[in-house]
């Protein structure tokens, strides 16, 4: 996938994966985190967690202006992975109110404020030049896989490094026990028959003090995810030092002349202010899709722990547990390596060696689960990130395929496509949650009514296929409309757009507690296709733009 392009997009790569790794770790518990820790409500979570979602794309305005201002990309993009290493280092601190956890977030948001936009504005620049140019989609396809590779890993290690901290201290875990044990200490109604038998569950014996067993539990819950916190701020050194020790092999905007004329004057190119305004219009429309789409880590972690089953038979559980999981995808892979046409005899042997090791090993694990086994709601947030990973590839091969044929559509095509898919992965689950009671009428209380988490898997499906239409694509086209003195401002006014979306995540959060949860998800579908529709209405002023 790399050939043929320039070897500054090796630095970006892996630079924005160490840094996502960290970010979705975070993000794949927050919610779960506040609601544990201080025991709030889950519109009081939702709202925090959409503020610090709004304030880590708005700061990008600020990264962007600062990196335009000073042509120093580089410099403002390390300072922004430093911030980010001590946010996460205060949100791994135990013990700590609530004040200074949000001060932790909103540390975190200023550094990727000042990191995020900046790294995709010199993946773009790379693009300017002649030679690669035609290569601008597929090379922001490839860096967006980057972002996912780590965002794969991360809710499985936060999940980890958290039942291995409540083992230590003797605990199981369970999605149901957090909130009873807060409702209990609050002095609020809870099933106490409930909690008793999942206290007793969690322990492997009689719990006779159920306020203490409460106490501790969230203690310790709470704790273990703090230390994942940590896992976080170690990944932020990773992405530091590869960006620091290859940074020479990105391009330098400061040491260049273009866009400046005599003495360094800024030239304005001709028809900033047309491409300036078809920009706004695009990030007016992504507005709605991140606010529908970054319900992963609020209403849709809610209806994993709420409303989906607690445990799985073997097949199913094969997609939860991390290695097996793995070892599919490597048969797949060797399989494909194997049957592709005009593979080379090396690259039979590799698929063949992939196919019977990683069909052997997912075997072996297969035979060693339970009847019975756990899932846990964190783990939901890993099929966005593998799906983008084995879908990119594919999805790239494909417009590839059509751009030989002179079939390709055009980028603001593309991101209207994405719309509309991301309708239909909230048709699924409106589909999937029609006979579940609303956490209204449950007034806090567990779910009777458990459903299959298959809904939540196809939904993830067809989601990222609509994210892999739209947001790489999106950023391929803010960096090639964006004038030249603007392009770190104009990336900043993509996260920007961003930022507003996730700031109306609140909006599910807040449906979540009052209305039914098949309307929740309407919701969304209807905001999809309206942008949708908006795309389609303006298409040709888009493609103008682009040279479509």
């Amino acid at each position: 996938m790399f050939q043929g392009h320039p070897k500054g997009l090796y630095v970006a790569f892996f630079s924005n994966m160490g840094e996502r790794f960290g970010f979705y770790t975070m993000m794949a518990i927050l919610v779960m985190f506040l609601q544990a820790k201080f025991n709030l409500p889950a519109d009081e979570a939702g709202w925090i967690y959409s503020i610090f979602y709004f304030s880590i794309y708005a700061l990008a305005l600020l990264g962007g202006f600062l990196a335009d201002r000073t042509q120093n990309y580089k410099g403002v993009i390390m300072t922004g992975i430093v911030i980010m290493f001590l946010g996460y280092v205060i949100m791994a601190i135990p013990g700590l109110g609530l004040p200074v956890a949000v001060t932790g977030l909103f540390t975190i948001a200023l550094g990727n404020g000042l990191f995020k936009g900046n790294l995709q504005a010199l993946v773009g620049q790379m693009y300017d030049h002649p030679d690669y140019s035609k290569l601008r989609d597929t090379a922001y396809s490839i860096f967006y896989m980057g972002i996912n590779i780590g965002a794969f890993f991360a809710p499985n290690a936060a999940r980890a490094v958290r039942s291995w901290y409540l083992g230590q201290h003797g605990y199981r875990y369970d999605a149901d026990l957090p909130g009873l044990c807060n409702r209990l200490l609050a002095g609020q109604s809870a099933d106490m028959a409930k909690l008793q038998d999942l206290a007793n569950m969690a322990t492997g014996k009689t719990v006779t003090d159920l306020q203490s067993f409460a106490r501790d539990y969230i203690s310790v819950f709470s704790t273990g995810y703090n230390y994942a916190f940590g896992i976080a701020s170690l990944s932020m050194l990773v992405s530091l030092l590869a960006f620091f020790f290859f940074k020479g092999l990105l391009p330098d905007k400061k040491a260049q002349s273009a866009g400046r004329g005599p003495g360094g004057a800024v030239v304005r190119e001709e028809g900033e202010g047309q491409r300036i305004f078809a920009l706004i219009l695009v990030f007016l429309v992504v507005i709605f899709f991140w606010m529908s789409f970054h319900q992963n880590g609020l209403t849709l972690t809610y209806f994993a722990r709420d409303y989906t089953v607690k445990t799985v038979e073997p097949f199913t559980f094969q997609f939860f547990h991390l290695w097996t999981f793995l070892s599919i995808l490597a048969a797949l892979y060797g399989l494909i390596y194997l049957f592709k046409k005009n593979s080379s005899a090396s690259a039979r042997a590799v698929g063949a060696l992939l196919l019977a090791g990683g069909g052997g090993l997912a075997a072996w694990f297969h035979q060693g689960f339970a009847p019975s086994n756990v899932i846990e709601p964190e783990v939901f947030q890993q099929f966005n990130p593998i799906f983008i990973v084995v879908l990119t590839p594919l999805v790239v091969s494909f417009f590839a395929w059509l751009r030989q044929g002179g079939q390709e559509p055009s980028t603001p095509r593309k991101i209207g496509f994405g719309m509309i898919l991301a309708s239909l992965g909230f048709v699924i689950m409106m589909m999937g949650s029609f006979p579940l009671m609303s956490p209204n009428a449950l007034a806090g209380q567990p779910s009777p009514d458990r459903v299959s988490p298959y809904w939540l898997i196809s939904s993830y499906f067809v989601l990222t296929i609509a994210e892999l239409c739209l947001s790489p694509m999106g950023l391929s086209f803010v960096s090639k409309v964006a004038p030249s003195r603007y392009q770190g401002l104009m990336q900043g006014g993509w996260l920007g757009a961003t930022a507003l979306g996730n700031q109306l995540l609140f909006v599910g959060s807040s449906m979540w507690v009052r209305i039914e949860v098949w309307q929740v998800w309407a919701i969304f579908v209807v905001c999809c296709l309206i942008s949708a529709a908006f795309v389609f209405s303006i298409m040709k002023r888009l493609e103008r733009v682009t040279g479509s």
